[in-house]
């Protein structure tokens, strides 16, 4: 079966892209009254002006708002998760990974939670923040098709430069709110991203009758829970909730352990030791035996009877900070997941959000730790940021990544920027620079 983005339609739009740039860029500078403004669409213009008061930045990537681990255990119990094989049949026929456009549904906050599609369209649009568990709201990057949807209650379409943040521009989508079919709440938005095709006038019909068909499904899926319901449906006990934690340790030798049990959130700062023991505990989540922890800790050096006092210690802290994470003995290991930001970044990686991966990157695993499971680690992410980068990553994420103190040094780094630069870009001069240094001290 053909993709329906296959046939391309030329839009022509009510301004040029240069018109609503130059607009942008006086209301952004503070010039609200230019009459330049005028040229905007108001549907688009307004939403600047919302934009605008709720603090949103004209550059920058979204912020993410649900992990990888969150992002399965909400969507699972989320009511668009029964219809998404629907949505791929009518939005994603035939080969979705050669499509031309992506696909997102989102929730009623603007959090992006299932992105299918476009393979190489996909790579592009994580660069920029679009990726599962990002928040996609007006309120959280300004003027988008599934934000502005949601804002508005209704189907928008925002081509390339309407978007109100510079690093979404490139793009265009046009999204659809979706509402309970019998109580009309807000459920979520569907949305198509890609390049003019995915502004097309088929475009935006395509996707209203999508959402319109997701609100028919689930109604029809809930007429038949209910008529082969033969008995009411018994009370399940009330689970407790969830403790969760996030290890903190990019960037930091004393690592912050953030704690959410029963609604409440707690942060405890560890000791450099206990930091260390916690984080390859983390690392190593099937055990590890009293010599093999030591060893990961404190070297040739440690001894089994060293690692047991220390251990003792940090349970004494744990019983105050996190009671759920005391670790288990025999071998040592945590009874719950401890998420760490480092892993958390690795995630973000591994489903092509660069952008929002080196903004999450806060410097080195527990910078002035010597043991040598730390420094195993430290270097793992190391590797795994600058390679992921260097291969996939677009120009301005890699000068962004130049900045960093792991990409400061770094020759073969500077020479993918400057191949990378446009001829007359005046960044070349100060890349040129820095090689030359760099290779002079070498």
């Amino acid at each position: 079966m053909s993709s329906p983005w296959s046939q391309r339609r030329e839009v022509s739009p009510e301004t040029s892209r240069l018109l609503i740039e130059r607009a942008h860029e006086e209301l952004v500078a503070g010039n609200g009254a230019d009459r330049r403004l005028l040229d905007v669409r108001p549907l688009v213009r307004e939403s600047w002006r919302r934009s605008l008061e709720s603090l949103v930045g004209a550059e920058g990537v979204p912020p993410l708002d649900l992990t990888a681990a969150d992002i399965e255990q909400y969507r699972s119990a989320h009511p668009l998760a029964g219809v998404m094989e629907m949505v791929r049949a009518l939005l994603l026929p035939g080969e979705a990974d050669e499509s031309g456009v992506v696909i997102a549904v989102g929730d009623a906050a603007g959090r992006l939670l299932w992105i299918e599609g476009d393979r190489h369209i996909r790579s592009l649009t994580g660069d920029m923040g679009f990726t599962e568990g990002a928040n996609w709201s007006e309120s959280a990057v300004g003027t988008s098709a599934p934000g502005t949807a949601l804002a508005l209650d209704r189907s928008v379409q925002i081509r390339g430069a309407e978007h109100f943040n510079r690093l979404v521009q490139p793009w265009s989508c046009t999204a659809a709110p979706v509402h309970d079919p019998e109580t009309r709440r807000l459920l979520g938005v569907v949305d198509v991203t890609g390049g003019l095709e995915a502004v097309t006038p088929q475009a935006q019909l395509l996707v209203d009758a999508t959402a319109r068909a997701i609100e028919g499904e689930l109604l029809v899926a809930r007429l038949r829970q209910r008529a082969a319901a033969s008995t009411p449906p018994r009370r399940s006990a009330r689970r407790p909730d969830a403790t969760r934690a996030v290890l903190r340790v990019l960037g930091r030798d004393r690592a912050l352990l953030e704690v959410q049990a029963a609604g409440v959130e707690s942060v405890s700062e560890l000791g450099p030791r206990h930091a260390e023991l916690l984080l390859m505990l983390a690392v190593h989540r099937q055990g590890l035996s009293a010599e093999r922890l030591a060893e990961l800790v404190y070297g040739d050096a440690g001894t089994a009877d060293t690692l047991r006092a220390e251990m003792v210690r940090l349970r004494k802290v744990l019983e105050r900070a996190a009671p759920a994470f005391i670790p288990e003995s025999r071998p040592y290991r945590l009874a719950a997941e401890l998420e760490t930001d480092a892993h958390q970044m690795l995630s973000l990686l591994d489903r092509g959000a660069h952008r929002v991966a080196l903004a999450a990157y806060r410097g080195d695993v527990l910078p002035d730790s010597t043991s040598p499971g730390v420094e195993e680690f430290r270097d793992t992410v190391r590797t795994a940021l600058r390679e992921a980068l260097m291969s996939e990553a677009s120009g301005d994420v890699l000068l962004a990544f130049a900045e960093t103190d792991i990409g400061a040094e770094d020759v073969d780094l500077l020479r993918l920027c400057l191949r990378l630069l446009p001829a007359r870009s005046p960044k070349r001069a100060g890349l040129v620079a820095r090689i030359e240094r760099l290779e002079a001290t070498a």
